[in-house]
């Protein structure tokens, strides 16, 4: 279901939170980190920027996560003066409330690096994000795990938590040399559901009409994160997307998952499907009930 915005602004990568009475969207920007607020989940109210740096644009996939009453916002952006958007490298601002203003602290990885999510596991703090490995087999972007030794740092031994499988993963093909098929998956979010382990994805390139979200899982009882083996589910070879282009929108992903009153609701960014979806920046937030069952995700009432 597509939400309600008082503001024609685009949502690309909708990152949502509940504190209080209130829930919080933040959204990537080019100027700064947006943010949206709402009591009901469906109608929402723009509030501006909530995070910039100067000197750097673009500001993707923002997270953000309390740690004991601070909001850390984690995002990644790239030095104004640049064009390579492998520029793009983590950082990590503070604030005392979810609305901010955040304060940036320090760039935590380095570039090129994007797409954090920071969960907390047993006593641990852990983040999954995006980098590139450029002599894979399957060459491009791909998902790691690592533990965090505070809320501002990583503790730099990062493992791969899932990585590109599939011809429906190609971001572009003869990206950077002849041959070399540029592969996609990034947009991470980790829950857990009991002893079940569950890593969503976005997977292909978010400008084409089949990005689509995925996900991968693990069972056991721990809680180092990257000590478990993530699977895709059903398996590494078989295409089978859990959200994608239907009769009303192309180019779904990059999602988060919020956990209330014994639902999973999840949400995402998708476009219209119309002649002009893909004229200019038209990625706009939506969301859909996620039951987990096992090893099986599945969506309603999207």
């Amino acid at each position: 279901m597509k939400l309600t915005f008082d503001s024609p602004r685009s949502q690309p990568d909708p990152y949502v939170i509940k504190e209080g009475e209130h829930y919080y969207m933040y959204a990537t920007g080019y100027s700064g980190v947006q943010l949206y607020v709402s009591e009901n989940r469906t109608e929402w109210r723009y509030e501006g920027s909530c995070f910039s740096r100067e000197g750097f644009k673009e500001y993707w996939a923002p997270a953000v996560t309390e740690v004991e009453g601070t909001f850390y916002l984690y995002v990644s952006c790239m030095p104004k003066e640049s064009d390579d958007v492998h520029q793009q490298r983590l950082m990590v601002a503070e604030a005392k409330s979810p609305e901010g203003p955040y304060r940036f602290l320090r760039e935590i990885a380095e570039s090129f690096s994007i797409d954090p999510h920071c969960v907390r596991s047993g006593d641990g703090l852990y983040m999954f994000y995006s980098v590139n490995d450029y002599e894979a087999e399957r060459a491009g972007t791909l998902i790691v795990v690592d533990k965090m030794s505070s809320p501002t740092e990583l503790c730099g031994k990062p493992k791969i938590a899932v990585r590109a499988t599939l011809d429906e993963e190609i971001f572009m093909r003869d990206r950077f040399r002849k041959g070399q098929h540029w592969h996609t998956l990034e947009g991470a979010f980790y829950f857990r559901v009991g002893d079940w382990h569950y890593l969503l994805y976005s997977g292909n390139c978010y400008q084409n009409e089949n990005y689509y979200i995925g996900y991968a899982a693990a069972y056991g009882k721990e809680d180092d994160l990257t000590k478990l083996e993530f699977r895709k589910v059903p398996d590494e070879k078989t295409y089978a997307p859990l959200i994608r282009k239907n009769e009303n929108e192309e180019g779904t992903g990059h999602n988060s998952v919020l956990a209330e009153d014994g639902h999973l609701y999840v949400f995402y960014h998708g476009r219209d499907l119309t002649p002009e979806s893909r004229e200019g920046e038209r990625r706009t937030a939506r969301i859909c009930e996620l039951v987990a069952d096992g090893k099986t995700l599945r969506v309603i009432n999207r």
